[in-house]
């Protein structure tokens, strides 16, 4: 089995690799000490497995998640409890708390060879965890090994194309593998605003809104860009106004 272990502390990767070196059938093909190293090694060697740390400066490692896709199996490995119901979220295979037991780590590796974590398991973490769904900071963009950050702050809107969004940041536009509806959910509610059917707007880049037609109008933003705005979306944008 080929794996690969992320973690910014030198000794928790030590540990990784000890415990590894127990078991002939494992081969280490990358170690990584931050998100983007990971995404990078990730995309080039291919992994079976990758045991993941979450807490990480630069990219955390749910953010390393998304941008690595679902097909890599994953067990995050934390001193964190309360991230489990979304490690479980994002297909993980097993959710490994430090510190941990020679015979806890085995039990994580072996629920990875057989592809799947025991219900009991996961009930028991899911009980002691507590979600904790707070709004995007940053939207990340993988493109081929490369990953762009973009804090959510710098976003003027969000257009719809497709199965894909286009993002509008410092007068660049970025494309992202992700449906509008999706990423309007784990946008602030408070601070971008569904508009129009196919654009999110960030209401602090607005400066004015103006009739299109008699039954239409449209969002003026600060640079001069023109956003359609639909008669659920205005009354959406008046209501802000009281």
């Amino acid at each position: 089995m080929r794996v690969a272990i992320v973690d910014d502390e030198m000794l928790a990767r030590a540990l990784l690799r000890e415990c590894l070196a127990r078991h002939d059938d494992v081969e280490i093909v990358a170690e990584c000490a931050n998100g983007f190293e990971a995404v990078k090694a990730i995309a080039e060697l291919e992994p079976e497995l990758v045991f993941l740390d979450i807490q990480m400066p630069r990219l955390d490692g749910f953010e390393v998640a998304e941008l690595i896709g679902a097909k890599t199996r994953l067990i995050f490995v934390t001193a964190y409890d309360q991230y489990a119901l979304k490690a479980f979220e994002c297909h993980a295979l097993d959710y490994l708390l430090k510190p941990y037991s020679e015979q806890r780590f085995d039990q994580a590796l072996a629920h990875a060879r057989a592809h799947r974590v025991p219900a009991a398991a996961i009930e028991t973490v899911l009980r002691e965890a507590a979600a904790r769904a707070l709004p995007l900071a940053r939207v990340l963009i993988r493109d081929g090994a490369r990953v762009q950050v973009i804090p959510v702050d710098s976003i003027d809107y969000i257009e719809a194309q497709d199965d894909y969004v286009s993002i509008r940041s410092n007068g660049k536009a970025w494309l992202k593998s992700q449906r509008l509806g999706e990423l309007e959910t784990q946008l602030d509610a408070h601070k971008f605003l569904r508009v129009h059917r196919s654009y999110l707007l960030n209401i602090d880049c607005l400066s004015r809104i103006e009739p299109a037609t008699r039954d239409s109008h449209v969002a003026i933003l600060n640079d001069g860009t023109r956003i359609p705005v639909s008669k659920s979306g205005y009354q959406k944008l008046r209501l802000l106004e009281r």
